[in-house]
């Protein structure tokens, strides 16, 4: 045997060996040793890896969108690790309330000619959702929706994308989207009960991953804004039969906004569908909203028009494959929007106070004249 073939052979086999690892394992073999090195750049491999854990992808527009923007390997790279944002202002009431009289109206709602390059139709919503590793729904969102007049009510609305609220005759997902004890839900015997041990959340929490990757075309950039695990959520919220679910990511503002961070708010909810308590019907549960709204620190709704901006500029977030980091983030968000709120409602609490005082001696004055 030639040393020819000998080499072709030891090539074939090592494809063979590749195909077969997930992302972080193929970028890992890679560093091994020259020949893994030299393989690993087929981009058919990178594309099976983005197949596998995301379902969407495996369309042809999304197909031919990833190539566009530089390929299945920089795709990956850019949306397997999850969005840090560690530069979260520490909280001081003085210099918050400054802000309002320091900025004009111009500096506080951005650069115009920034916002003038930004248009919803740049931008591509690629979304996944999970559970115990199989995928229950995949969608495509192509533009921003309802953002044709995008220089009226768009710019100055809340930002909100309700994902299914729109249909795309390519979806593989067109109808419901269900989970049942088939994919491995407990059952649920009564309502009140799974109020005692809430074991039904405990499972949906524990196994559910949402992916939502946001693309912008024009400047062939992407990020998963995710945070892949639940953040949160409240179950049996706003009725009996609903589990609502948030996940999220840190967003940066800077010279968008006057706090440098927004947080970007991913819920999903669930409605338990059949449950009879006999066993006879499997209870089953129906995805009823998913959703993406940007808030800023004090609660409040980010409109249409700096959501574009900020949506832009967290494609050049930092990222990191340490999903700790990623919580911690979001903990130094949440701190400083804690503080906030508390010194809000001491400040609050002051104010009626000396309206409360202000009253009493106002009557006691009065009492004092009459008499």
């Amino acid at each position: 045997m030639s040393d020819k073939t000998m080499a072709s052979l030891n090539s074939d086999l090592y494809y063979d060996i590749l195909r077969r690892l997930d992302g972080a394992s193929l970028a890992s073999a890679a560093c091994t040793c020259a020949s893994f090195s030299s393989i690993s750049k087929e981009e058919v491999l990178w594309e099976n890896v983005c197949s596998s854990m995301w379902q969407s992808t495996n369309r042809d527009d999304v197909k031919s969108l990833i190539k566009s923007i530089g390929g299945f390997k920089k795709f990956y790279a850019d949306c397997f690790p999850l969005l840090v944002n560690k530069e979260v202002p520490e909280f001081r009431w003085n210099s918050y309330v400054d802000y309002p009289d320091e900025l004009t109206e111009a500096e506080y709602y951005g650069d115009m000619d920034e916002f003038e390059n930004v248009s919803p139709s740049d931008f591509a919503s690629i979304v996944d959702i999970r559970y115990k590793d199989k995928t229950i729904c995949s969608k495509v969102l192509w533009g921003i929706p309802n953002a044709n007049g995008f220089n009226g009510w768009f710019s100055n609305c809340p930002f909100r994308i309700d994902l299914l609220a729109y249909s795309d005759r390519d979806d593989d997902d067109t109808g419901e989207v269900t989970l049942s004890e088939t994919d491995g839900l407990p059952p649920i015997m009564s309502m009140e009960r799974e109020r005692k041990d809430g074991k039904l959340w405990q499972e949906l929490c524990a196994g559910i991953r949402l992916s939502w990757i946001v693309v912008n075309r024009k400047l062939k950039q992407a990020a998963n804004l995710s945070s892949l695990i639940p953040l949160g959520g409240q179950r049996h919220w706003p009725t009996d039969k609903d589990f609502l679910i948030r996940f999220g990511s840190v967003l940066p503002s800077k010279d968008i906004l006057p706090w440098q961070v927004v947080e970007c708010i991913l819920l999903m909810k669930f409605r338990v569908m059949y449950s009879d308590g006999t066993g006879e019907v499997q209870t089953t549960l129906k995805l009823t909203e998913l959703s993406m709204q940007l808030g800023d620190v004090e609660g409040a709704h980010v409109n249409g028009r700096n959501s574009l901006l900020i949506l832009k500029e967290s494609l050049s977030c930092p990222r990191s494959k340490n999903y700790s980091e990623v919580l911690e983030s979001y903990q130094l968000y949440s701190k400083a929007q804690s503080e906030l709120k508390e010194e809000k409602m001491r400040n609050e609490s002051m104010l009626d106070r000396l309206c409360i005082l202000g009253g009493i001696t106002a009557f006691a004055t009065f009492c004092y004249y009459i008499l």
